[in-house]
């Protein structure tokens, strides 16, 4: 399951500088003016999991590989990119395609950072960005609820018309109001279906970056912060100091383990960011094992062991017979497949089944 995060926020908060740390690369320019960044950067990183490596040291496979996620870090927005002001339209085609919206916002001062709005202020900030979303989606709506009027009058489409257009006469006066999509609740599966083919930007699940200075950091206040930003306590909100980590990127191991201490990180800020991405998606991990190859899979949760098999390959999901699943702490316990067996710690799993973050499976499909 590819995984795409579109990294967006107005020019000069330091989404270039966090890119490239989370990318471990130059890749984006992240020059001090407006618009360094015009087409998007796209990077694919790794998602680490210690629990492959313990996989690895009893199976000795020939590769190991981990699941990715896709890092897009889009040209800044700016007041009235709905209207194709500064790259707007460009912004808004690419942001389109991803998964989720990080939103990272500028706390740090910096006198030798030029800020657009000439200003450090982060809920306004967020507000630009989120109007202008809002207003992207509107004009979206607009457009379709015109396409359903005239598919409502009759014709191949009309049951179909007639359902977008009460959706677009519900969904317009509330995006009007300032709400975004995501807060919309929809009435049925028919709704469900019809605002999915939107592809509306506010739809997307979205988090919040908070982009800090070392001190900052340092003496972050998770409730600080949620006050300055004016967002509620159901909000992802990932605190990085973009600087730091980009520094980190020419430290050995040991040396950015010191560092990251001396800050009070339990983590880095990549691993701190896909993890609460995977929560913020749904999604987790389970794991095949065998001597070709040790690897992770990305499912949503509550995935039967159709779905799961499925992410391998579609026929997977069509042919499924059976999985052999255990526990990830009992593949290493025991040491591999013949000692889960012979534990009893092996699950037969049918179609019905669900698979948990860290099963170890094995499917038996079909001809």
């Amino acid at each position: 399951m590819a995984l795409q995060i579109g990294i967006v926020g107005l020019p000069n908060v330091g989404k270039s500088t966090l890119f490239n740390a989370i990318t471990k690369s130059s890749q984006a320019a992240a020059e001090n003016f407006p618009f360094c960044t015009i087409d998007p950067n796209v990077g694919i990183v790794e998602v680490p999991d210690p629990r492959l490596d313990q996989l690895a040291e009893i199976v000795q496979p020939n590769k190991i590989v981990k699941s990715t996620i896709e890092f897009v870090d889009i040209a800044g927005l700016v007041k009235g990119a709905s209207e194709g002001e500064g790259l707007g339209n460009k912004f808004l085609a690419n942001i389109r395609d991803c998964d989720a919206i990080a939103m990272v916002v500028r706390f740090f001062e910096d006198t030798n950072v030029h800020h657009v709005e000439g200003r450090i202020n982060p809920k306004e900030d967020k507000e630009v960005i989120e109007l202008e979303l809002i207003m992207a989606d509107i004009q979206t709506v607009e457009k379709a609820s015109q396409k359903a009027n005239k598919d409502a009058r009759g014709g191949s489409k009309q049951k179909e018309g007639q359902i977008r257009k009460t959706l677009c006469d519900k969904l317009l006066p509330f995006l009007q109001s300032g709400k975004p999509a995501r807060d919309f609740e929809v009435t049925d599966e028919d709704e469900e279906q019809a605002i999915k083919s939107l592809h509306l930007l506010t739809r997307k699940p979205q988090l919040y970056i908070v982009n800090l200075s070392e001190e900052e950091f340092i003496n972050f206040s998770e409730s600080d912060a949620r006050t300055k930003l004016d967002i509620s306590e159901n909000a992802v909100i990932v605190p990085i100091c973009a600087k730091t980590e980009c520094d980190l990127i020419d430290f050995d191991e040991e040396e950015a383990a010191e560092i990251m201490e001396s800050m009070g990180m339990k983590e880095s800020g990549l691993n701190t960011l896909i993890r609460q991405a995977f929560t913020l998606l749904n999604l987790e991990s389970y794991f095949t094992a065998g001597v070709q190859e040790v690897r992770a899979w990305t499912i949503k949760k509550r995935s039967t062991a159709p779905e799961a098999a499925g992410v391998i390959h579609t026929d997977f999901a069509k042919k499924f017979i059976k999985g052999e699943v255990c526990s990830v702490d009992d593949f290493v316990k025991y040491k591999g497949w013949a000692g889960v067996k012979e534990h009893g710690a092996l699950r037969l799993e049918g179609k019905d089944a669900i698979i948990h973050d860290g099963d170890v499976c094995m499917w038996k499909i079909g001809g």
